[in-house]
């Protein structure tokens, strides 16, 4: 049996939450903006800023590591807790 318990469901509903935030919303959200669509700020040749992205590059990527961290997190929780509702007792099997 591999039963999902609360701290599972938040665990996991939290961490690919914020990764779909990170990813997808934001992402989303860059693409409504409009051009550029480039992570720096643009310049021209004079090194004047004509162009900045909509959100910062920074949040996007923290977003995404603190959501891979709750789930690498998680991953440990599950691998360091024993499975109760397996029944381990050893069964006969007969050959006919």
């Amino acid at each position: 049996m591999n039963q999902f318990d609360i701290t599972d469901k938040i665990a996991t509903a939290f961490g690919a939450g914020l990764l779909l935030l990170g990813i997808v919303g934001l992402g989303l959200v860059e693409l409504v903006a409009g051009k550029p669509y480039s992570p720096v700020p643009l310049t021209n040749e004079a090194g004047e800023v004509i162009a900045t992205p909509a959100i910062d590059p920074t949040l996007r990527t923290g977003l995404v590591l603190l959501g891979l961290l709750v789930l690498f997190v998680w991953g440990l929780y599950r691998a360091a807790t024993p499975d109760t509702g397996v029944d381990r007792t050893p069964t006969e099997v007969t050959a006919d």
